[in-house]
Parts: structure tokens; sequence; C-alpha cells
């Protein structure tokens, strides 16, 4: 077991060296050059969207089994899997995908870190993540002295998570062996997750679903709290396209965009379907997980609810969040919420822009929301997708 370990922190530690190397502007350039030679050969090339096998690609993945982007009339290629996000965003400014779906973080990371010309046009859900434990663990104090894993520096997750354990006055690190008043952070593969709390080589997670969804199905850990039950209604990952088409294709990037609204959409209306979409009986084989995972995360039994209030994974039932929901619309307000929580947030890694960035300047900089706008207008409004209309929020953070 302690191989497996070292393999899955070496293969992880490898690939954040990789993405930090991606997101400076020297070690952006080549693939930047072979995203411009890209485009000049095949400057209508066809939707390429790239992914990770998570409930955080809902969208996009519904959108082309239901034919929303054929119905836009837009030629679009099958929908690439990806096992990394160093291997999605190399892909991404290579100009071998146009549309994925990032952790909201880490398009801070490349937009401000490397310069890459991206920009959000639209979140792909909300909530939809939590953190997993060993079956012991009652509380976030007992997460002291041990470690847990992330699947990012630049994600929601850590930024909860480091946010969680200093209001119990924990301390958040990333080297060395923790005391009793430390909980050791590591960067693991979600799909390492699972057996590694299986094998107790840690205290718990924090990541997308389904895979909180898998430690309960298989009986190897217990969801100590919800990230939405945190920050309500956040954003985990959202779109991301090449500022490029959005530029001079905005044409078809408004169809794109139209697809993964009237996606999400359908979502809200058909959540078993949607898990058997998703799941691996599916011959589209989009992902590799059960149904019953991805269906105790998208339609999951309502007394699910009553026993996650009572265990305190839930403490908000006022709130009668769903454990993933669906919203296209990306509020200035939790970008704004979202870098001054980065920046307060242990992040590894060269991360000295985080200090410069104006939160304010990047709501309005990292985000192109015309197209979702329309989108939305055009599919009767924000009521569709149970929000009030108008397109401001106040964002909710609590422990």
């Amino acid at each position: 077991m302690e191989k497996f370990e070292s393999q899955a922190t070496l293969e992880a530690r490898r690939q954040f060296l990789k993405l930090s190397a991606l997101f400076t502007a020297a070690g952006a350039m080549p693939l930047l050059s072979a995203f411009n030679k890209a485009i000049a050969a095949e400057p209508n090339a066809p939707l390429r969207i790239g992914y990770l096998p998570i409930t955080d690609a809902t969208a996009l993945l519904v959108a082309h089994h239901n034919k929303l982007f054929q119905n836009q009339g837009l030629e679009v290629e099958k929908p690439r899997l990806f096992r990394s996000w160093a291997q999605i965003v190399e892909a991404f400014l290579a100009g071998q995908v146009n549309v994925v779906h990032l952790l909201t973080p880490m398009t801070v990371w490349a937009r401000y870190g490397s310069k890459s010309p991206a920009k959000i046009v639209a979140w792909n859900h909300m909530s939809g993540s939590g953190l997993t434990v060993q079956p012991e663990v009652n509380s976030l104090q007992d997460l002291g002295g041990k470690t847990v894993a992330i699947p990012f520096w630049y994600s929601i997750h850590n930024v909860v998570l480091q946010h969680l354990l200093r209001s119990e006055g924990l301390e958040p690190i990333s080297e060395g062996q923790p005391n009793a008043k430390q909980v050791k952070l590591v960067v693991m593969a979600p799909s390492d997750m699972v057996p590694a709390l299986a094998a107790k080589q840690i205290a718990g997670y924090t990541v997308a679903e389904p895979f909180n969804a898998s430690a309960e199905v298989l009986k190897v850990g217990k969801i100590l709290r919800f990230t939405g039950d945190v920050w309500r209604d956040h954003a985990c990952c959202v779109v991301l396209m090449h500022e490029h088409d959005l530029n001079t294709r905005p044409e078809w990037t408004q169809k794109v965009v139209n697809a993964v609204v009237q996606a999400q959409a359908w979502i809200r209306n058909n959540r078993e379907e949607t898990a058997r979409i998703l799941s691996r009986d599916n011959p589209a084989q989009y992902t590799p997980h059960s149904y019953e995972a991805l269906a105790q995360v998208l339609a999951p039994d309502a007394k699910l609810y009553a026993h996650y209030a009572r265990t305190g994974a839930i403490r908000h039932p006022e709130w009668k969040d769903e454990r993933i929901s669906f919203q296209p619309y990306p509020y200035p307000s939790y970008t704004e919420a979202l870098v001054k929580m980065l920046q307060g947030t242990l992040v590894a890694g060269n991360n000295a822009f985080l200090k410069s960035l104006d939160p304010a300047f990047v709501a309005r900089d990292l985000v192109d929301d015309r197209f979702v706008k329309k989108a939305i207008t055009n599919l009767g409004g924000m009521k569709v997708f149970g929000q009030p209309e108008g397109f401001t929020r106040k964002e909710t953070i609590t422990t």
C-alpha cells in the first residue's frame, strides 16, 4: 500500500509541476503557438469538447448526448475524455479542444498566471462536492494531525476546506508532518482518492462527485460536510472557451452556449435519466461510474437528506439546496468573493500574482456573460433554473 501511496503522490506532484509550467508565459508559449497554427489552418473548426469524468462535466455531456449542439446547427465531435487537469489544459491551450470545463480557481491561475487568452462563458453547475472522511472521523477536529487529499490547489475544494479548518483553529500545511493543530493537504487524482481512503492512507478527501458517493456506496467512508452547505450554491467547474472564438465566431459561440444552457434546464427535470446517460452502462461510455453512485448524487432519496441533517453533513437544511444543481449564469459576486478567498488560502507553487489581483476587475475581465445572458433570456429567464430574476446575488459563506 505504501507503494500505491507513493506512486499516487508522485504522479499528483508531477501533474502539478506540469501545470505550473504550462501556466507561465514561457511554458504556455509553445502551446499558444500551436493554437495559432491550428486556427489558421482550421478557422471554422468543429466543436471539440474536453472533459474529466466527473459530474462537473454533466451539462457538456448531456448537451452532446441529446444532440443539443447539433440542433443548434453545430458540427460536433465526440467529447474527448482526459485523465488529469494538466492534460486537459495542455490540449485546450494548444487548440486541440475548444470548449472545456475547468475548476473556477484554475481559470484565475490560467488567465493571470500565464496570460492565457481564455474566458469563462457560463457555469456548469452549482455545489456537487463534499468532504469525505474515514468512518471514525466525526468532526473537523478529528482531522488534526492527519492528511487530507484535495484534487488541486486551485480548486473550490481547497478554498472551502481551508476555510472550515481555520474556523476550527486548524492550520493547513503542505509539507512535513502535521501536529495536532495542523492538517496536511496533498494533491491527489480523484480516481485515487477512494482506494486511498479504503486503505487508510488518508483521513479524508474533498472532491467533486461522484467520488464522495462512491465512498458511501462502497462503505469505505462517509460525508462529513457538503461544500454547498458551506458556500451556498457555489460554482465548482465553469465552461471555458478561447477568447479568439468569442471575438471571431460570436454566432458559433452563442450556439455553443445556447446548447449548454438548454442542457442544464433539461437536467433539472430529468435527473434519473441524466444519471443513466453518464453511467458506464451507457454505450457512449462518457464516464466509468456506476448508475447507483451517480443517482445518489443527481437523484438522491429524500431520506438521505434527513440522514445528512442528523449527522451534520448538512447544517443548513433551511437552504433546501440540492446535492448538485444546475444554473448557468456566472454571478460576478461569486468571482469577486472567490478571488478574495484565494488570496487568503494556502496555494502551493508560484502564486505571487494572486496578491495583485483586484477582485472586481477579475469579475469583469475573466468572465464574458453576453452569450449566457442571451441564452437564459431566450429560454425564459432565471426562473427556469429556480433562481430569482436578474443577474446579481449576495454570497452566503458560513461554517
